[in-house]
This record gives C-alpha cells, sequence and structure tokens, in this order.
C-alpha cells in the first residue's frame, strides 16, 4: 500500500514537473516611452527571465514567466524633470504569455520602483486581460506624490503581490505610467523618474502541491533507507 502510494506521488509531482519545465512563450510586443516637450520617443528594454530583448520578440522560458521593463535604461531613461528639459513622459508596456505545456498562472508579484522630488508625480495604470476570453483578470492604478502634493520626497515604489480573478493560461498584461512635474520649471529639481517595473509570475496552486508532495515523498522514502 506504501509503495503504491509513493508510486502515485512520484507520478503526480512528474506530471506537474514535466507541465511547468515546457514552459510558456512569452511576446513583449510594446515597450516605450514618449518625452516631451520636444516628442522624444524611446525605446525600453525587457528583461524576460534573463534574456534581454527589444520588443517586439517572444522568448520560451522553462521557468516561470519574470518579465522587467528596465525604464532607467532607455536613451534617454523614462523621466521628467531632474535636470532635464522634459516636464513630462509616458510609458507603455504590452507584453502576452501563453501556455507552452506550463499550468495556468494565478498572479503576480508586481515590483516598480521611481523617484520623485516636490513637484513630482507618477500615476500608473496596470491591466490583465485574458487572450482567449476578453475577460479582466487584474485591473489597478497608483499615484506616487512628491512633497509640493503633500507627498513624501524620494524613492517610492510597492513589491505586492496581486491574484488574477481566476487562472489563466494565456492572457495580455497592459501598463501605462504618466510623468509629470506640474509646470514646475524644468531643468529644475523636480523630480519624476520610473526606474524599474517588473513582474514575476505564480502558477496554479495545484499543481505545486502535487509538485510538493512527490519530492516530499521522495524525500521520506530516501531518508528511511
Amino acid at each position: 500500500m506504501r509503495l503504491n502510494k509513493l508510486i502515485l506521488s512520484i507520478t503526480a509531482s512528474a506530471v506537474a514537473f514535466a507541465a511547468y519545465a515546457a514552459g510558456w512563450d512569452v511576446t513583449a510586443i510594446n515597450s516605450s516611452g514618449t518625452l516631451n516637450p520636444g516628442v522624444v520617443n524611446v525605446s525600453v528594454p525587457v528583461d524576460i527571465n534573463g534574456n534581454p530583448v527589444n520588443a517586439p520578440a517572444t522568448v520560451n522560458v522553462p521557468s516561470l514567466p519574470k518579465v522587467t521593463f528596465l525604464t532607467n535604461n532607455s536613451n534617454p531613461p523614462i523621466i521628467a524633470g531632474n535636470g532635464f528639459s522634459f516636464t513630462n513622459a509616458t510609458f507603455t508596456g504590452v507584453y502576452e504569455v501563453k501556455s507552452a505545456g506550463g499550468g495556468p498562472l494565478t498572479g503576480f508579484n508586481f515590483v516598480l520602483n521611481g523617484f520623485v522630488f516636490e513637484f513630482g508625480q507618477i500615476i500608473f495604470f496596470k491591466k490583465v486581460v485574458d487572450y482567449e476570453t476578453s475577460a479582466v483578470l487584474f485591473t489597478g492604478s497608483w499615484v506616487w506624490s512628491g512633497s509640493s502634493y503633500g507627498g513624501s520626497d524620494g524613492a517610492v515604489g510597492l513589491n505586492q503581490f496581486f491574484a488574477l480573478s481566476s487562472p489563466s493560461s494565456h492572457f495580455l498584461v497592459f501598463e501605462v505610467a504618466i510623468l509629470h512635474i506640474d509646470g514646475a520649471p524644468a531643468p529644475g529639481t523636480s523630480t519624476a523618474s520610473l526606474l524599474l517595473v517588473e513582474q514575476d509570475w505564480v502558477p496554479e496552486p495545484a499543481s505545486l502541491i502535487a509538485l510538493a508532495t512527490g519530492l516530499g515523498a521522495l524525500a521520506l522514502r530516501r531518508r528511511k533507507k
């Protein structure tokens, strides 16, 4: 009986591991910014699981998708003020995640780093839409303001997990940032800077449980031996 349970556990973990090892196709559709005045258009580099790409580009990843928009690495960076003549800037990021054998994903850890000072302000919008059904799986917005708006000067951002309303194996992610210094002199000291936008995706818990159960059974078997 114990042997049968062990075999079933190992089989379940093997199936789960094989599925997740097959991975996902991640396509960076758009990663760009605009700085004004002057209408300066820039391409923002993207890192997909350690693979630097310029949109549009597709990368197959065997591990959980990790997409990072390197907004401080564009030329010029996504920034308003801070000695530059730009009084406002925008960033747009769009990417697609599609299962290539990997299971459905249920949420993401969202990391955003920025900087605001005096009249600097960052407004950020994010939406996740299921590709097959067009259902909105997540929507969120955030605002970070400098001291001239009653906020705090210095580094701003977040590092937080957000769940999708339902698991999805094929979805689109839309991100838009608006930065401005509200008419403050430029060049000047007021600053709004978007440094990094990152998301680490999380799989369906049931598959992880199956994987963990099988691996735990293997470890227990080895210990008994």
